[in-house]
């Protein structure tokens, strides 16, 4: 496609694509193939002027190639990514501020006044409706106040100033509901289903599929622990589904032939295989925006304190309106008080400031499913680590395999992938890949498997029973034994590694050596954390005391805890919050779950587990530790925020009305100048927090 370079610096590059202006269809599109270009680190299209910027590293030709071959036919975009992209509602809602703007100062140069004070009072109708419902109800809301002040205001016939009130709070509702769909959208897209392969039965056998092969009729299975990937009938197999994304049960509910599942939903224990009835991923963002908008998630303290206290200050400001008129039997002044209320500032910038804040968490890759998360994280003063995935690498590697018995190294490490992946844990995926580099293709040989979470797998193959896993289950729980001439080369194995064990019949016969090194930047996270104001930074692992103590020495935890079980991390958090203390949780496995769930705030790390990222409340990327020191300046600044809103409002509402009320200032001015204070709040309140 033709396109001009209108401004270039080193990294950055602006074109104008030869077209002009865009469709939303088409700016989606073009961004969709930016994004996937080699070295690009960022692109944002803007369809009015049909521009594109794009940053990137290394050679700029690249770039200009990609955009030379950029053909809109050629690019294929994933289902549903088009659909739910925001632009249409970006567009949507800037227009209708602008139609709006416009056609404020335009009936003001050119309609008569009589047919603008008809329309004031038509328009007059919604608001004192609203308030006499709210009257109805025996319930003083903001809504009796803006009902009343319309209200004075077209019985001492000022169709100036209740035509100023009434498009002023339109103005406030259409920017609080264009912020709010477009949080719940990005909140949604985050949120929607991302699965790339699925184990399709077919012919009694277990294959590896993409997930876009899939078609209905065609039967999946799911196993504890992964994300169920598309609506379907469960045909066989049982198992406890967390449905919480979708329905916001706190439970997981029993699934078994049959029954029902949706897609993005958990097998939390059991194994089920489901017939596919639909493949489109739509249905599932569909069902989260209504949940979403449905559920108090969104809601933080501070807005829930907020909207109390407006609607507790209604009667306040009624009372002050009567005793200024009973004081001065002055009506103009008496309006500078009902003019000037706190409330519908407080309840128009608080939820502005939490949901932009939300957003603002998506663009460092931060997935926050409501607001009073982020107020959690800023109050917080113990946050515990899981040490395998989150302060080691996402992306664990297997240095030896040492073979105890008559299997080879080859033979040893076959088997050991053929169990492991099924199931979603860097270690698993760390043998997977091993196997996969040395050429080692296997077909399903084994039995059912059985995953017992932090402890490992059993199964049959050829009709031996195998084990695999920690130490604590094949020695202890199995009682798998060592051969005797084997026992010294078992005592010299290196300890700087990560063991998993696998066993056939009772014997060991091969080690697994994973090299888990610790990501580079966690002992300055930690420290930057402690900095930020977290009193307690602990580590929590299943691995070795003397494994765990090396770790937290290098990296600066206050305490540790090894060879600890999913319910020991859920206890640990239990225990801290019995002790009035706000507790986060980062992990990325199964065996985190329980602790996620119990903590004040869960956070994952997005390429662990399904079923931690589905049960955690903040999920951060894999790439870097930091995201959770900025999660917490994030937080910490949004608090800031909320309580400068509160000390603004407070301040410049009260000066109003003390110059209302001294007559310096008209009741129109005060309308005027409260309404446009709280839209200047509400708007510095969408500012980014971190910019």
């Amino acid at each position: 496609m033709k396109f001009i370079i209108k401004h270039e610096i080193r990294g950055r590059l602006r074109v104008h694509m030869g077209q002009g202006k865009l469709s939303c269809r088409e700016a989606d599109t073009l961004l969709y193939y930016l994004h996937r270009l080699p070295n690009v680190t960022g692109a944002k299209v803007y369809e009015r002027t049909g521009d594109a910027v794009v940053c990137y590293t290394g050679e700029r030709q690249a770039i200009l190639a990609g955009l030379a071959h950029f053909q809109y036919d050629g690019v294929e975009v994933p289902e549903g990514v088009l659909e739910t992209s925001g632009r249409e509602l970006n567009a949507e809602y800037q227009e209708k501020l602008m139609v709006r703007i416009l056609m404020r100062m335009g009936s003001k140069l050119f309609i008569p006044y009589t047919v603008r004070a008809a329309f004031a009072c038509i328009k007059s109708i919604k608001y004192i409706r609203m308030g006499l419902d709210s009257l109805r109800r025996r319930k003083l809301e903001v809504s009796v106040l803006d009902a009343t002040a319309i209200s004075v205001s077209l019985l001492r016939r000022d169709m100036n100033t209740a035509s100023s009130v009434m498009f002023l709070l339109g103005i406030g509702e259409l920017l609080e509901e264009w912020t709010h769909k477009k949080s719940v959208g990005d909140l949604a897209r985050s949120m929607s289903l991302n699965v790339s392969r699925v184990w399709l039965c077919r012919n009694g056998q277990e294959i590896l599929v993409s997930s876009s092969e899939i078609q209905p009729g065609d039967c999946v299975i799911v196993r504890m622990g992964n994300v169920i990937p598309f609506d379907g009938v469960v045909v066989s197999g049982d198992g406890m589904v967390n449905q919480a994304s979708l329905t916001g049960e706190s439970l997981p509910v029993h699934k078994e032939k049959d029954g029902y599942v949706y897609a993005g939903t958990v097998v939390e224990e059991g194994e089920i295989v489901l017939q596919v009835q639909k493949v489109s991923g739509a249905t599932r963002y569909e069902k989260i925006v209504t949940m979403i908008e449905e559920s108090e998630k969104l809601k933080s303290g501070a807005e829930s304190r907020a909207e109390h206290l407006a609607d507790q200050l209604v009667p306040y400001t009624l009372l002050g309106t009567a005793g200024v008129w009973l004081a001065t039997r002055n009506t103009t002044r008496a309006l500078a008080v009902l003019m000037v209320d706190f409330s519908c500032a407080l309840k128009l910038a608080m939820p502005i400031a939490v949901l932009s804040a939300i957003r603002e968490a998506g663009l460092y890759h931060m997935t926050v499913k409501g607001g009073k998360y982020l107020e959690a994280v800023a109050e917080a003063e113990t946050i515990v680590f899981d040490k395998t995935g989150t302060l080691t690498k996402a992306q664990p590697t297997v240095k030896e395999v040492v073979t105890f018995g008559e299997l080879n190294s080859d033979e040893a490490l076959r088997i050991a992938a053929c169990l492991e992946e099924h199931f979603p844990h860097s270690m698993a995926k760390a043998v997977v890949e091993a196997a996969k580099c040395r050429g080692l293709e296997h077909e399903e040989m084994h039995s059912k498997v059985d995953y017992i979470v932090a402890h490992g797998i059993s199964s049959g193959i050829e009709g031996k029973k195998v084990v695999i896993g920690s130490y604590h289950f094949v020695f202890e729980d199995e009682k798998c034994r060592i051969r005797e001439e084997s026992e010294g080369k078992f005592d010299q194995l290196s300890p700087e590694y990560s063991h998993l064990y696998l066993a056939v019949e009772g014997m060991l016969e091969a080690v697994i050596c994973v090299e888990d090194p610790l990501r580079e930047e966690a002992g300055d996270v930690i420290s930057s954390l402690k900095s930020a104001g977290f009193k307690k930074v602990v580590m929590m692992t299943g691995d070795s005391e003397r494994t765990a103590a090396a770790v937290a020495a290098k990296v600066g935890v206050n305490e540790y805890y090894s060879e600890v079980l999913p319910e020991d991390k859920a206890r640990f958090v239990e225990n801290e919050k019995r002790l009035g203390k706000r507790v986060i949780m980062i992990g990325d496995g199964i065996n985190d779950s329980p602790a996620l769930s119990a903590a004040d705030v869960g956070i994952a790390i997005s390429d662990g587990a399904e079923i931690a990222r589905e049960i955690a409340d903040i999920t951060i990327s894999a790439d870097d530790l930091y995201e959770i020191v900025t999660l917490k300046v994030l937080s910490d600044r949004l608090m800031r925020r909320i309580h400068s809103n509160y000390r603004k409002i407070v301040g410049i509402n009260s000066g109003l009305i003390v110059l209302g009320v001294a007559g310096i200032i008209q009741p129109t001015t005060s309308a005027f100048l409260h309404n446009a204070s709280t839209l200047g709040i509400s708007l510095a309140s969408m500012r980014n927090l971190l910019a």
